[in-house]
């Protein structure tokens, strides 16, 4: 779909804990879109958003944040209701796929291998261990591995976890608890109805966490993964079908964990990403520029689904 230049409203920011990214985020973004003659409003979303989007009236809106509200479906609900064409999932699809439970919900019984495990009140984990360490725990609908904890033999949290530990359990009331699988951490970016390549992240402090996301230096990336052909394909079926599976639009990026002792059987989905960072470390861009598609005409594709899928509903009415 060939782009006209349109003007684009690029949705960044907000109040979850990943405002920073989606600032870096938004702003690359726009200034791709400049440098390809797309007129640029940026709009760093606060309460008022929906009058800034009205008075805006933008031909689509870009969404580049990351989190709740503008991820869980909350802000694509309101743009359903404004009429407003937007990149990324729609709200059911956001709903499922920032909720970690509900995706495994949606995903597995379609055969996609993903961790066991159950949510707990964090209030009982003081009390005895949810699963044998070494285990994970995790928030339940976070992103960008915010408040995740690996409870192991040695930790430091204590034996049970200790009520003043520091910890994703005096942050939130509920967490998820995960078998820890040990191995190697692969993604893989899936842009409309590809799959990409498959990125081996090798964080140099042990932990992909929040900072060695978003740090430069923190986390060595290989590009393709160097990895056997058969896991390569792997995470590259699996990523396409959580995609297709959930209801994605424009881009996702699927997350795994590999035990490298177990081949095929060792690959796990841990989730997938309904609006990938754009940043400079980002992993998207970075495998769609090692398939030869540079970062502004990846942006114009993400926006050209958005478009074609707007007139496509407007078909079916």
């Amino acid at each position: 779909m060939t782009l006209p230049k349109l003007h684009v409203a690029v949705l960044m920011g907000g109040w979850s804990n990943e405002r920073p990214v989606s600032l870096m985020s938004g702003e690359g973004v726009a200034k791709a879109l400049e440098s390809k003659g797309h007129k640029v409003t940026r709009i760093d979303m606060d309460r008022d958003v929906a009058i800034k989007l009205a008075e805006t009236k933008p031909d689509v809106v870009f969404n580049a944040l990351h989190g709740a509200p503008g991820e869980d479906g909350t802000v694509q609900g309101m743009m359903d209701l404004m009429g407003l064409t937007y990149t990324h999932s729609g709200l059911a699809t956001s709903v499922i796929a920032i909720d970690k439970e509900l995706t495994k919900q949606a995903l597995v019984p379609h055969g996609i291998p993903m961790p066991g495990g159950r949510v707990v009140k964090s209030a009982d984990i003081h009390e005895r261990d949810p699963l044998p360490r070494p285990y994970v725990l995790k928030p339940v609908n976070e992103g960008s591995s915010v408040g995740v904890a690996i409870v192991t033999e040695d930790s430091n949290f204590g034996n049970p976890i200790g009520r003043d530990t520091k910890g994703p359990w005096q942050e939130f009331d509920e967490l998820l608890a995960e078998p820890y699988i040990r191995g190697r951490e692969l993604t893989t970016a899936v842009i409309g109805d590809r799959a990409l390549l498959v990125t081996e992240l090798r964080p140099k402090s042990g932990f992909y966490d929040f900072d060695a996301k978003y740090t430069d230096g923190m986390t060595e990336h290989v590009c393709p993964a160097e990895i056997p052909d058969e896991i390569t394909q792997a995470c590259k079926d699996l990523a396409l079908r959580a995609h297709q599976l959930l209801g994605c639009k424009g881009t996702s990026r699927s997350d795994f964990r590999w035990d490298d002792t177990q081949g095929v059987e060792g690959l796990f989905l841990l989730e997938t990403n309904t609006q990938p960072g754009m940043t400079p470390l980002s992993l998207v861009p970075e495998q769609a520029k090692a398939c030869g598609m540079d970062y502004p005409d990846l942006v114009e594709a993400i926006i050209a689904e958005a478009m074609a899928d707007a007139e496509k509903r407007k078909g079916a009415k």
